[in-house]
């Protein structure tokens, strides 16, 4: 996890100065619920130099309820990525939907090892959400990626008609050219 960024105690990378919209200045809001919103496409994805997606458009909303003394964020997205199919190669939109509650908490010092609970150091006045953000939304797509079209048979593709021409074709075992001492056994693992 990235630590919250400091103006003026740590150099903000250009990528990062992006993401300045995914800093919540806690500091300054009343104690209750406070939303934000964000719009996220690709440059969000490029900035942390993930370069898995051909395109992405997901709304995101985080609310921020302030306590006396600790915070609970709980951010929720939804939409779409572009990738590629693991099968045939064609791209295609991904639809995504994901949310993830985090309880924040003060302490002597930055600590984000356990995942639904981070510390930050008293004094702080904001925090960044961006990697929170980033790493809810790249779990939220499924590791095998199929095209809907091979799903339900309406993708035709070369890929998927090379890919059928070498399946292996399917054994029949022949029940009257079978021993019937082994039949026997098989009965015995059938009949549990």
């Amino acid at each position: 996890m990235l630590p919250p960024l400091r103006a003026g105690t740590q150099t903000l990378s250009v990528e990062m100065m992006k993401l300045k919209e995914f800093f919540i200045p806690f500091s300054g809001l009343k104690l209750g619920k406070h939303e934000f919103g964000y719009e996220i496409g690709n440059t969000f994805f490029e900035s942390f130099e993930y370069q898995e997606f051909n395109d992405a458009s997901v709304k995101a909303t985080a609310i921020l309820n302030k306590m006396n003394n600790m915070m609970e964020l709980d951010i929720e997205a939804e939409g779409t990525v572009n990738v590629d199919c693991d099968l045939t190669g064609e791209s295609f939109d991904q639809p995504i939907s994901s949310n993830l509650q985090l309880v924040i908490k003060f302490g002597e010092e930055y600590d984000d090892e356990n995942d639904e609970i981070l510390i930050i150091p008293h004094g702080e006045h904001q925090i960044n959400i961006s990697q929170y953000v980033y790493e809810m939304l790249v779990l939220a797509v499924p590791q095998k990626r199929i095209h809907p079209g091979v799903l339900d048979g309406s993708l035709k593709s070369e890929i998927l008609d090379k890919l059928e021409e070498l399946e292996p074709k399917e054994i029949k075992e022949k029940s009257e050219n079978t021993d019937p001492r082994w039949d026997e056994l098989k009965k015995l693992l059938t009949d549990k």
